[in-house]
């Protein structure tokens, strides 16, 4: 891949965002104001009203591909429907800008590459909206395998449980093409079990229908074997009331369990902001660790405790995507992570589709 050009401008990169529904109004621009050295220069909505009411005197264009020629927009974000991100994505390059994508990344493996190939082409940065790499409990988590703490890891489950049981009249609960739960929330686990035990050798997936009216997947448990006896098994579903455990981690030397999602998307619902000196992203819930205290002839003794989580902090994606583009600083999440997630989403659909484990060749 040939060098990026740095942003050359000593002013803040102009932003403009695609999409003004729950992802671009409760996620991405709030981020991206909060993030010094960004700013929201304009929108592509179909409800300029809507737009207007929260970021007053900003240009708001009916249509997408104005805003990804416009000139005074240096990163274009992609918040609108899944089978819209490759074609917009590919636009906005083709228009010199730089790129974030919302997950998933694209509706088809071949998608993804190809806007790779295209943003090393035209040397831009291309990044993928994975932001529960900045969950505070996952950066718990990684710190905690990181240091050693439960020994060799032998078994993971990541939950991610909802209780939302009248199906609506939205995109992702109706939509043939990139709708449902996989390509929903099978992104975020995936790229967090990849994150922390990279490539697996299998993987099987079980989708399901479970509510009254589903047109599209609202249930998914999926399995990730890899060497040495580690399984991480995921789990979402939008007819669970009473949720299990975020996280429980499992190994030779301890355990490791979380309950509750990371606090900032209920922060960013409620309309909370990153703003610098406030408690963001604090998590409060219920966090233990229960490790080995002696290990030895005579036996060996637990030592358990509530887990302090680390803060959670969704904002330095952003301020990483503002560093890769003006300063060449590494890209917080390539668009080649990212392919490997599309991979395994791909896969994910065979293996249910056949019933049964698929080696997941990389």
């Amino acid at each position: 891949m040939p060098p990026l050009v740095p942003h050359s401008s000593t002013t803040a990169l102009r932003v403009g965002l695609v999409g003004y529904g729950f992802a671009g109004q409760t996620f991405h621009a709030p981020l991206i104001a909060s993030v010094p050295g960004l700013r929201l220069a304009a929108f592509a909505s179909s409800d300029a009203a809507k737009v207007a009411r929260d970021w007053p005197g900003l240009p708001v264009e009916a249509d997408p591909l104005r805003l990804c020629a416009r000139d005074d927009v240096d990163l274009v974000v992609i918040a609108s429907p899944n089978d819209s991100h490759h074609p917009l994505a590919l636009a906005a390059l083709q228009a010199g800008k730089h790129v974030v994508v919302d997950k998933p990344f694209t509706v088809t493996l071949a998608q993804a590459q190809q806007l790779d190939a295209v943003a090393r082409e035209h040397r831009r940065v291309l990044s993928v909206f994975h932001n529960r790499r900045w969950d505070g409990d996952f950066l718990t988590l990684r710190a905690l395998l990181a240091r050693g703490e439960l020994g060799r890891v032998v078994e993971l489950e990541s939950r991610f449980d909802r209780f939302r049981p009248l199906v609506r009249q939205r995109w992702r609960e109706q939509s043939p093409v990139g709708g449902g739960l996989w390509f929903d929330l099978g992104p975020h686990l995936l790229d967090q079990a990849l994150q922390l035990f990279g490539w697996p050798q299998t993987l099987r997936l079980d989708l399901a229908r479970q509510r009254d009216g589903a047109v599209n997947d609202d249930a998914f448990d999926a399995r990730l074997v890899y060497a040495g006896g580690l399984s991480a098994t995921l789990r979402a579903s939008a007819l669970t009331a009473l949720p299990g455990p975020r996280f429980a981690a499992h190994g030779t030397r301890g355990s490791f369990v979380k309950w509750g999602l990371d606090a900032q998307e209920d922060a960013l619902k409620a309309g909370q902001r990153p703003l610098p000196g406030a408690d963001w992203g604090v998590d409060t819930q219920a966090a233990t660790l229960s490790t080995l205290n002696t290990l030895g002839p005579d036996g060996e003794t637990l030592q358990t405790r509530a887990e302090p989580l680390l803060r959670g902090d969704y904002p330095a994606y952003y301020a990483g995507v503002r560093d890769a583009i003006a300063a060449g600083a590494p890209n917080p999440v390539p668009a080649a992570q990212a392919i490997d997630v599309m991979a395994l989403i791909e896969l994910g659909f065979r293996s249910d589709a056949e019933r049964r484990e698929l080696p997941a060749i990389h």
